[in-house]
């Protein structure tokens, strides 16, 4: 019979193993590339009592709720096998053709076969840094620039390089001098409504930037997700539309805010080989954006009306934009500047030298009203008294009540 000591147990034989080795430490890219700003300020003004402007949320009012609830129950009814089903990697013909033939009424020739549906348009921008980019590349961005892509390029271990501007969005000139001292390969744009600064590059800005990538050599990434929200003026064609760039340039839409973020539906118009060596990329990810959504806004697409649902929207929206730009004298101190964007979601202000308005927006916060602060979206010296302001997800009264909270902030 054998005999255990009376002193022994589990517990003491733990504690007599051999210490655990630590495990295997991150990723490089993954401590060098930090979280979202606007999100860690999202999660502090999440009270219901603040009025936010730091998010870029559209308004969730606004959805077209029956239209996307009926659809979902369409395919679900009709062709669930199908919708419930794995699909291509490049994704469902039914969605690419009528997207495909609203790119061509807007004067980009586009065959469904052109286009890669991804998970939001955000998707898209890690496929192409996975296709494009090696550790050490160079990549070019506008500055201030969406703070996403950004971390896109960082974890691609990029080295990311602003290109100097004015109002009207990258110099042309200053892009030629970095394309041929930097030898990038591409330039990553959002020129039309751009967050976070609101502003539009005119069609000769558009045109020269074009020119420049076809005489160095050099990948131009359009970014639309908000083209469709225009309030005023004329619509200007994509640069992926200009004859000097249509081998070079990949364009990027989505439905986020056009007809509802949750559905992740975006895409990528681009080049046959960058195509599919994104689409290479997608299938390591995630096989196929998933297929009941992609059927559910092909037959929103073919039953409803779109465009009369866009304009709703931007109608409300630029009823808000004007209450913010009706608000912003009182509310910033004198000498501040801001721009008035056509369209889009989002307003650029600066304060006068000496404000820094990271360092005060907690105080800005304890008046129940945020923004974000415009220095996380410089690539290159950040300008400490610039600040976003989106306008779409208050009505007009809560805009104006929340630069009137905004104002007693920054004056205290």
């Amino acid at each position: 019979m054998t005999v255990v000591p009376a002193d022994t147990s589990p517990a003491d034989e733990a504690s007599t193993a051999v210490p655990a080795a630590p495990v295997p430490a991150f990723a490089a890219r993954t401590l060098a590339v930090g979280g979202s700003p606007v999100r860690d300020i999202l999660a502090v003004t999440a009270r219901p009592e603040v009025i936010n402007f730091a998010g870029g949320l559209p308004a969730p009012e606004l959805f077209d709720r029956q239209g996307v609830a009926d659809a979902f129950r369409h395919v679900l009814e009709e062709t669930p096998g199908r919708a419930l089903q794995y699909s291509t990697t490049e994704g469902e013909p039914a969605l690419r053709e009528p997207l495909a033939a609203r790119m061509s009424a807007r004067g980009l020739p586009t065959g469904a076969d052109d286009l890669l549906v991804t998970a939001g348009s955000q998707q898209a921008l890690s496929l192409l840094a996975a296709a494009l980019l090696d550790p050490g590349d160079t990549v070019l961005v506008e500055d201030p620039c969406y703070l996403a892509a950004l971390q896109v390029f960082g974890l691609a271990g990029a080295r990311v390089v602003p290109v100097p501007g004015d109002a009207d969005g990258p110099d042309p000139e200053a892009l030629a001098d970095l394309v041929a001292r930097e030898r990038p390969k591409l330039l990553y744009t959002v020129p039309t409504f751009q967050n976070p600064t609101g502003r539009t590059l005119p069609a000769e800005r558009r045109a020269a930037l074009a020119a420049v990538a076809a005489r160095h050599g050099l990948w131009i990434v359009e970014d639309d997700p908000y083209g469709e929200l225009r309030y005023e003026g004329e619509r200007v064609p994509w640069i992926a539309a200009h004859p000097d760039a249509r081998d070079r340039t990949v364009l990027l839409g989505s439905f986020s805010k056009v007809m509802a973020p949750g559905l992740r539906l975006g895409w990528l118009r681009a080049p046959a080989q960058l195509r599919r060596a994104c689409a290479v990329a997608k299938q390591a990810a995630d096989l196929h954006t998933p297929t009941v959504n992609q059927l559910a806004a092909a037959r929103y697409l073919a039953v409803a009306d779109l465009d009369a649902h866009v304009a709703r929207v931007a109608g409300v929206y630029r009823e808000r934009r004007d209450a913010m730009l009706a608000g912003l004298p009182g509310a910033l101190p004198e000498g501040s500047v801001w721009n008035r964007p056509e369209g889009g979601m989002f307003l650029w202000a600066r304060l006068p030298d000496g404000h820094d308005t990271a360092a005060l927006l907690p105080a800005v916060v304890r008046h129940d009203v945020a923004y974000v602060p415009g220095a996380p979206f410089h690539a290159g010296e950040p300008d400490p008294a610039t600040l976003r302001l989106c306008f779409v997800t208050q009505t007009p009264e809560e805009i104006t009540e929340g630069l009137s909270r905004l104002g007693r902030a920054l004056g205290a």
